[in-house]
């Protein structure tokens, strides 16, 4: 899976953002879910999405909103 970014109306849900991309949900990560980027400006409509890796080229959106990779987070260091 890789992350990809949309711009979409504010208040925007994961069914339109679906619609809007022409992807099943077997293509998106439906637990990671649509996430709003901008917290401090959510009327610019940007959202993150997680889907799998043909999903990403097929949406058209690589000039500029991703695909971007999606690294596991794990934590820094020996174990405590």
């Amino acid at each position: 899976m890789v992350l990809i970014t949309v711009r979409l109306p504010s208040g925007a849900t994961l069914a339109q953002a679906l619609r809007h991309l022409e992807l099943p949900e077997e293509d998106v990560d439906i637990g990671y879910g649509l996430v709003l980027i901008d917290l401090l400006d959510p009327g610019q409509g940007l959202y993150g999405l997680r889907v799998s890796e043909s999903a990403a080229h097929r949406t058209g959106l690589a000039a500029d909103g991703g695909p971007y990779a999606d690294p596991r987070i794990e934590p820094y260091g020996p174990p405590e």
